[in-house]
């Protein structure tokens, strides 16, 4: 299952779940130079700490070697943080960055037996699912879960809670100052007098994500009015729209969070009844984004709202 298929699915579950290309300096997710022996012994020093995580205040007693990810986005901020050299094991999902141990392990549907058995010190879930923080508790094994980001507030959290948690608090400070820095500047630099109109599509469904999710909170950040808003059924914020509903809004902006998924692009929408029309088919405004960055909540989100910035900038030229 594609990471961006777990925004549908989480939210048809009642589950809040958002399931990555270029980069900053801030926000890289490449693995880290080896840790100096100097800075280890430092950061071993701030334990045991105890981090507030979705599922309330967890001690971690020393500094973890053998974290086991099962979530994307959390691999991601590990390796951003310099924490890849204490990753063993991560799910079958994890990506990204390419030397990532990936394996066999599921986050969807976690076995605790299964994840036992990599002889984890930390575990990192973004849902308790079957009881598995339970069952992990029993053979001593701590676990942070990390939701999926409801705000950008809540994804600098996170990052802030994986820091403290591996021994790189100052690491995540820096992560989260220089994403609050350039997502400033992006969106300080958007030019938001026309108002564009945008839709974002999560799959072929099509499901839409409205202003309250979190990528809504993204493209706020442009002064983009999103049409799937006005969906009957946007209280969820994931409505399955109609063809014939985003054909009669016209976006002027079209995101495409299912291009590796789906091999969806302009010419894809283009064959579906009455969207060939389609403002932004016709002015070439249909943005093809990578799927995993458009549905993390980790360091690369200031990556995904580039390419929003960029495409505004080119749209009201």
């Amino acid at each position: 299952m594609s990471p961006l298929r777990t925004v549908v699915a989480g939210a048809l579950l009642g589950v809040v779940a958002l399931a990555g290309c270029g980069q900053t300096d801030e926000t890289s997710g490449a693995a880290p130079a080896a840790t100096p022996t100097g800075a280890t012994s430092a950061a071993a020093s701030a334990f045991p700490v105890t981090v507030q995580a979705g599922n309330g205040a967890v001690t971690i007693a020393t500094r973890p070697e053998r974290i086991v990810s099962l979530s994307p986005t959390a691999t991601e901020t590990l390796y951003a943080l310099g924490a890849g050299s204490q990753v063993t094991a991560v799910d079958d999902q994890s990506n990204y960055p390419a030397d990532a141990p990936k394996t066999a392990l599921s986050g969807f549907k976690p076995n605790v037996e299964a994840i036992a058995a990599a002889k984890p010190d930390l575990v990192v879930l973004s849902n308790d699912i079957d009881g598995v923080v339970a069952g992990l508790a029993k053979v001593g094994v701590p676990v942070l879960v990390e939701p999926a980001a409801n705000t950008l507030d809540e994804a600098y959290d996170e990052i802030t809670d994986l820091g403290a948690a591996t021994g790189n608090a100052e690491k995540a400070t820096e992560i989260v100052t220089g994403m609050k820095r350039e997502l400033d500047q992006l969106a300080a630099a958007a030019p938001k007098d026309k108002k564009l109109t945008y839709y974002h599509e999560l799959d072929t469904t099509p499901y839409a994500a409205t202003s309250s999710t979190f990528l809504g909170q993204i493209y706020g950040l442009f002064g983009l009015v999103n049409v799937a808003d006005e969906a009957p059924d946007a209280a969820g914020g994931y409505p399955k729209l109609s063809a014939e509903f985003v054909a009669k809004a016209d976006p002027a902006l079209i995101f495409l969070g299912d291009t590796k998924c789906c091999g969806q692009n302009k010419d894809a929408l283009a064959k579906r009844p009455g969207w060939s029309e389609l403002s932004a088919i016709k002015n070439d405004a249909v943005i093809e984004l990578d799927d995993d960055i458009a549905s993390r909540w980790g360091p690369r989100v200031v990556d995904l709202a580039r390419t929003v910035g960029e495409a505004v900038q080119k749209a009201a030229s």
